[in-house]
């Protein structure tokens, strides 16, 4: 694309919104006047959603139970909605859990896989997260190496095995349909989760092992659902300094006090509280134990979250949308991205002053999104 300066708009920048245009030159901001004006009257010029942890793609990579498409049309087909909701830099976040089918081995193995071919074709900077149950010890020694074919450099922990149903040997809700979802015997599907319960007292020794040996490559860690301040600080000893969807305030604040980062599910602010009974994000946010608002399972929710929170007043604009944009950079450690400032990516997201929908999006200065009338502006006729 040819170099440009937008003006006419209201721009987030990084000392909040102003009108003095905003010049684009070789797919970054720069602070000279390029050849072009683009009028954006109307519109609000952003900074470029990062998100930082989301499992939307599972629709688009197997859309029915038993329909394993491509992975790579899903890659693309995943490419088109996050640009149609503003995110330029998406991790995409995938199982290697005891659940089996798409959380298994194998179907990770593929996901992966198809990520490292087919990011480099995008627009869209995607990236891969792995999500490892704890439990799979017998998978430890092998994590470092596979991490490493995947391309892979963020690793979070889950324990969603039910202990408590499973202590007292009773069948978890909903597992009959786990099971055969993961094309299991419900027999043996319990009778696995039941020995793995059983492993819970070597699993903490073998964690130090494997985070020891992981943050030795620099792989950045992160923990999942944490919800005590003790289980918190157990994983910031371990390395693991980013806190992902803390359960509870007190388990935020742990990971505030030790200087960790706290990832919040924004479905979790638009919907106006966790689904599952979990502290509120937008309370959380509004205490300052907030970092990065992700996507988590629904691509529209960043952009809506921070908009709420600006039009709630629970925090400025500029605030709000550090969440989506700056903070998830500095989760991820990307430093030439997130604000929209002379020498970083020309990232940015354009909505609509007054509806505030997605009008165009641009990643690195190359359109990944553009709707309506917005392309006229760009592209007279």
């Amino acid at each position: 694309m040819a170099n440009l300066r937008l003006t006419g708009a209201q721009i987030l920048g990084p000392q909040g919104l102003h009108t003095e245009g905003l010049c684009i030159h070789a797919g970054h901001v720069v602070d000279v006047t390029p050849a072009r004006d683009v009028d954006l009257t109307g519109y609000i010029v952003l900074p470029g959603i990062i998100d930082v942890h989301g499992d939307g793609f599972e629709r688009h990579v197997a859309p029915r139970r038993g329909a394993m498409m491509q992975i790579a049309e899903g890659l693309l087909s995943t490419e088109a909605e996050l640009a149609a909701n503003g995110i330029t830099t998406a991790v995409l976040a995938q199982f290697v859990s005891w659940e089996g089918g798409l959380r298994g081995l194998e179907f990770a193995d593929r996901v992966f896989s198809a990520i490292r071919t087919t990011a480099p074709t995008l627009v869209t900077d995607v990236r891969a997260q792995l999500r490892f149950e704890t439990h799979l010890l017998d998978l430890y020694e092998e994590v470092p190496d596979l991490v490493a074919q995947w391309g892979v450099d963020y690793v979070v922990f889950n324990d969603h095995l039910p202990h408590d149903r499973l202590a007292q040997g009773r069948q978890p809700p909903r597992m009959v349909g786990q099971a055969l979802k993961a094309g299991r015997n419900p027999d043996v599907h319990f009778q696995m989760m039941k020995d793995l319960h059983a492993q819970s007292a070597t699993v903490p020794v073998a964690l130090d092992k494997l985070c020891g040996r992981l943050s030795a490559a620099d792989i950045r860690l992160g923990s999942h659902d944490d919800a005590t301040r003790t289980g918190r600080d157990i994983w910031h000893a371990r390395g693991a300094h980013v806190a992902e969807f803390p359960e509870t305030q007190e388990a935020a604040e742990a990971a505030r006090a030790s200087g960790d980062l706290i990832v919040l599910g924004s479905p979790n602010v638009v919907r106006g509280g966790s689904h599952k009974g979990n502290a509120s994000a937008t309370e959380l946010a509004a205490l300052g134990l907030c970092d990065a608002l992700a996507s988590d399972y629904h691509y529209p929710s960043p952009r809506r979250a921070a908009l709420h929170l600006t039009q709630t007043g629970v925090l400025s604009l500029p605030e709000a949308w550090a969440l989506v944009s700056e903070g998830p950079a500095r989760v991820l450690g990307l430093k030439d991205r997130g604000v929209l400032a002379p020498g970083k990516r020309a990232d940015i997201v354009i909505l609509d002053r007054e509806t505030q929908h997605v009008a165009a999006t641009l990643a690195q200065g190359r359109f990944s999104y553009l709707l309506g009338d917005i392309a006229d502006r760009f592209f007279p006729a």
